[in-house]
């Protein structure tokens, strides 16, 4: 026989090794059944009294079936009802009826569900004809006591094995409902975590790379200048813009951080940008542009209107985003930023739209690193808040073919109505600004 064929006989008498509680019982059994036999302690048999010896005989079966009591079931319970049947025909030992009353049990508690129903309802039912039997063909109220002793043998064994196996079923269940409980809090825990780290990288993008797009492009423009004196002020204007947004690049930055370091602590981090800031921001865009290029804020919100914090810091950075990839990409021209509450009810409408290039020159030129993460970062921001984005080339109203980036947030009015100084309400103004 091959090594491959006998490796499954190999797994069945491994799985077949008695445990070292079977092994236990079963030598404490023959023990005591040794002892009693010694002794003489034996019930009379039913049928005529042969030698001594016989009644060791079930009490050796048992024994041995003991020893599978856990992985022969059900073949140890039918090897020990009929042992039991054979040791009240030769003379009963009280050591083979314990044994008899453990297979029963074992079988409860390690059978399969339905060998255990069974054995539990065989129990009952024998007990119960055995009982009643007895009564009908003797009509004897002592007799009651056999029917006692018949259940203390069948029934409390088999009840106590269903109790403890009910009990083990549960505690199997909990255990694995505990298990699955710490799977799903460990998933929630990366998932917490992925998120949180997805935030932190979105918000450092939208943080300096404003900031250092300026920087690259002014950089780009000094190093093209002429070694002339007459390129002087140029440089210098440039190096100044550089000088600018590297250090609101760093304030920035520097807010961010404080915000994740102090977030438990008692310092107060700097306010979140807000719409009330577009103005500031077109300013330096239209102060890095210098080439043409122009950037209009259209506000048609109620004034002194005031938005939810996240809306307004996700509204400024989809503008903030829009305007930097202007300033990188968009054709000489006008840059437009719209704010719109009109056109539905409790959203914010927010468009930006740069001239496009009808005849991009493609150098062959590295794109800048992180190229592209602004749009994703935009539309993440976006569909936290459960909002819509688009972005790509659009015809504006004058024919003109644009690039245009819309989004959609909703934004319940916190002010529902702006009054004047008297109290009366008035209508929203619209505010133009040109930078």
């Amino acid at each position: 026989m091959t090594t491959a064929a006998a490796a499954p006989w190999i797994h069945t008498l491994r799985g077949l090794r008695p445990n070292q509680d079977d092994v236990l019982v079963a030598v404490s059994g023959a023990a005591g059944g040794l002892l009693l036999w010694a002794f003489g302690l034996t019930s009379a048999p039913l049928w005529e009294r042969g030698p001594r010896w016989l009644v060791l005989l079930p009490l050796a079966v048992l024994c041995l079936a003991s020893l599978l009591r856990r992985t022969g079931q059900p073949y140890v319970l039918y090897v020990g009802i009929a042992a039991q049947v054979a040791d009240l025909l030769v003379g009963s030992l009280l050591a083979t009826l314990i044994l008899f009353t453990d297979v029963l049990y074992a079988a409860v508690l390690y059978g399969s569900p339905r060998l255990s129903r069974g054995v539990i309802r065989g129990s009952v039912v024998v007990t119960v004809l055995v009982t009643g039997g007895l009564l009908i063909a003797f009509q004897k109220a002592e007799l009651l006591l056999v029917g006692a002793a018949c259940a203390g043998v069948l029934v409390v064994p088999t009840s106590t094995g269903e109790a403890i196996r009910s009990h083990r079923e549960k505690a199997s269940a909990e255990r694995q409902r505990a298990e699955q409980t710490a799977l799903l809090a460990e998933l929630d825990r990366k998932q917490a975590v992925n998120s949180e780290r997805a935030r932190m990288a979105r918000e450092l993008h939208d943080v300096v790379a404003n900031h250092l797009s300026a920087i690259a492009i002014h950089s780009s423009a000094a190093l093209s200048f002429p070694e002339s004196g007459d390129s002087a002020g140029a440089t210098r204007e440039a190096l100044g813009v550089i000088r600018e947004n590297s250090v609101q690049g760093l304030a920035e930055m520097r807010r961010l951080i404080g915000l994740l370091r102090n977030a438990s602590g008692s310092e107060e981090p700097a306010a979140a940008p807000s719409l009330d800031g577009l103005d500031a921001l077109l300013a330096r865009a239209g102060a890095m542009a210098g080439d043409g290029r122009t950037f209009t804020l259209a506000d048609r919100r109620a004034k002194g209107e005031r938005l939810p914090a996240p809306v307004e810091l996700a509204a400024y950075r989809v503008v903030q985003e829009a305007v930097t990839n202007a300033l990188k990409h968009a054709a000489p021209g006008n840059v437009t930023v719209e704010l719109d509450r009109n056109a539905r009810p409790d959203h914010l409408g927010i468009r930006v739209t740069s001239p496009l290039d009808d005849d991009p020159v493609d150098d062959g030129s590295p794109r800048a690193p992180g190229a592209g993460a602004g749009l994703v970062g935009m539309r993440e921001r976006v569909e936290l808040l459960e909002g819509r984005l688009t972005a790509g080339p659009a015809t504006g109203a004058d024919g003109v073919r644009v690039w245009q980036v819309h989004a959609v947030l909703p934004a319940p009015h916190e002010t529902d109505t702006v009054t004047d100084e008297s109290g009366a309400a008035r209508r929203p103004e619209h505010r133009e600004t040109n930078q």
